[in-house]
């Protein structure tokens, strides 16, 4: 690995540089997923700096030359800074004073050896010079990105008891960059799995659907199946379901689906709805996340005889989950357009039905033979009413 980041076309924004012009070049250093991901050659999509600046400092320095700041974090040190190509989240250099799994009480430090400290993986712990662009490696996070190697700073144990979180996040970047397993932070993350269910369910759900959202995730939620980790946040799961996640994946693959997150959190539960709506309050899931999950869990091998039908009935993208699920050709409904019953229930009542439960009636019968018929037109509309109308 290079001592000096590459040039990437997001160092040399003109935000940047005034950031830099106001923080001073020796005050500020650009850090974290933007300098991995430059040097994994891979898309950059959020700028993170550190600076020894206090955050009030920040505030002042930006606002003498027009850089528009929100406090989005002050209490941790972090201040976003607004520009044109981008926001920027600049935090204060820190130091843990105490932490207890799911919190820490930091203080404000001056020294980048001692943020990087702190920090959870040695690959997420580079500095880079905004002017030079050499490269500040501490703990060999250098080494480590070109093994592709997730690797704790310090003791695994020592920073999961800090942030117990940092167990999904480890499984998350690993099943995102890692090739060599780390064996410290693999029987670590085993034997404090149970640390997991101190933590608020919403910060549990939010790293495993970030996790179920890579591009394959297969193997990595098998180990931690294996590991006695996806016990402890989805105790549903078991061997087969892990299997139909792969099963479900190749089905995304091979029909040119977008891998979506919660249609494979439903893949790794049993289809229950109770389970899923179980579930979905457990982990504090959207109204829409849960209303997806139940859906996917509701699915039968009949959903696939009627394929257009199960779309008209339930939405294309619930009907896209159910046959992905159950391994079917899902491309036949992708593009579906449900069309609109060419009838209404005026018409049931210029007919001579009085408006009311009646014509309610008649009109879901109609449709539901007009949806069985494969959605036939006017003509064949028609005939259906003057024979339910025969029969009233």
């Amino acid at each position: 690995m290079p001592t000096q980041l590459p040039p990437a076309p997001w160092t040399t924004r003109p935000g940047l540089a005034a950031l830099t012009r106001a923080l001073g070049a020796d005050f500020v250093r650009w850090v974290g997923g933007a300098v991995r991901d430059t040097l994994l050659d891979e898309e950059v999509h959020d700028i993170d700096a550190a600076t020894r600046h206090t955050p009030d400092r920040v505030i002042d320095l930006c606002a003498k030359v027009g850089i528009r700041t929100v406090p989005t974090g002050i209490d941790h040190g972090t201040i976003t800074a607004i520009f044109d190509e981008g926001p920027v989240e600049i935090t204060t250099l820190r130091r843990d004073v105490a932490t207890d799994g799911r919190r820490a009480t930091i203080a404000f430090a001056t020294d980048w050896r001692e943020d990087a400290a702190r920090r959870d993986f040695t690959i997420n712990a580079l500095y880079v010079h905004p002017e030079t662009l050499a490269i500040s490696d501490y703990f060999g996070g250098l080494e480590d990105l070109g093994a592709r190697r997730v690797r704790f700073i310090g003791e695994a144990e020592a920073r999961i008891a800090e942030d117990h979180l940092r167990i999904m996040r480890y499984y998350r970047f690993q099943a995102r960059f890692g090739a060599e397993l780390d064996q410290q932070a693999e029987e670590a993350c085993e034997r404090m799995a149970d640390t997991l269910k101190g933590l608020s369910r919403e910060r549990v759900a939010e790293e495993l659907l970030k996790l179920l959202a890579l591009p394959d995730p297969h193997k990595t939620v098998a180990r931690m199946r294996t590991r006695g980790v996806l016990g402890v946040v989805l105790p549903e799961t078991c061997s087969v379901h892990v299997e139909a996640l792969a099963a479900l994946i190749g089905a995304e693959n091979a029909q040119g689906f977008a891998r979506d997150p919660v249609r494979r959190l439903a893949a790794l539960l049993p289809p229950s709805p109770d389970v899923a709506e179980t579930c979905a309050a457990r982990l504090r899931l959207s109204k829409a996340q849960r209303a997806r999950l139940v859906s996917a869990a509701e699915r039968q091998m009949s959903d696939a005889r009627e394929p257009e039908a199960l779309a008209y009935r339930i939405g294309v993208d619930f009907a896209v989950d159910r046959l992905l699920l159950l391994g079917e050709e899902a491309r036949k409904v992708a593009d579906f357009l449900p069309p609109s019953l060419p009838l209404k229930g005026g018409e049931i009542v210029a007919r001579g039905v009085a408006a009311g439960p009646e014509v309610a009636r008649i009109l879901q019968e109609i449709e539901r033979q007009w949806v069985a018929e494969g959605f036939p037109d006017r003509e064949r509309v028609s005939a259906m009413l003057d024979q339910a109308l025969r029969q009233v």
